[in-house]
């Protein structure tokens, strides 16, 4: 009876780890390094570099391609300006936290592989200023 209680024990909790997760992994949502970014944009692979800062701060700095729909309008402008739902969109912002929201976002919205590599405080490839 010990072994089958045991036996019952360890099942439930493999049954909650896988529960929990699935759960928790998002479905397209994947956190890279910038590294690992720079790899994409350098590799001939089709995408689109998304900047989700404030003009003051894409003007300030920004990735060369990147387009700038800042997080606070990423729901009215998304269906318009990012209409490929499958197509690969890297994500960024200044620190990693908006773009870790914008791709979640992006997710609901039904996008369906969407790389967030955070903020580009840690970028330390090619930046540029708007003129």
């Amino acid at each position: 009876m010990k072994k089958i209680l045991i036996i019952l024990l360890i099942l439930a909790a493999i049954a909650v780890a896988i529960y929990f997760l699935i759960g928790f992994r998002q479905k397209g949502y994947v956190k890279i390094s910038a590294e690992q970014a720079h790899q994409i944009m350098t590799s001939g692979e089709d995408y689109i570099l998304l900047d989700v800062r404030t003009p003051e701060e894409y003007a300030e700095r920004h990735i060369p391609g990147a387009v700038l729909i800042p997080d606070y309008e990423l729901k009215s402008r998304a269906e318009r300006e990012l209409p490929d739902k499958d197509r690969l969109i890297l994500v960024y912002c200044r620190s990693g936290n908006r773009s870790q929201k914008a791709a979640n976002a992006l997710l609901k919205m039904g996008y369906t592989n969407v790389k967030d590599f955070g903020g580009i405080i840690d970028w330390p490839f090619e930046t540029e200023r708007s003129s």
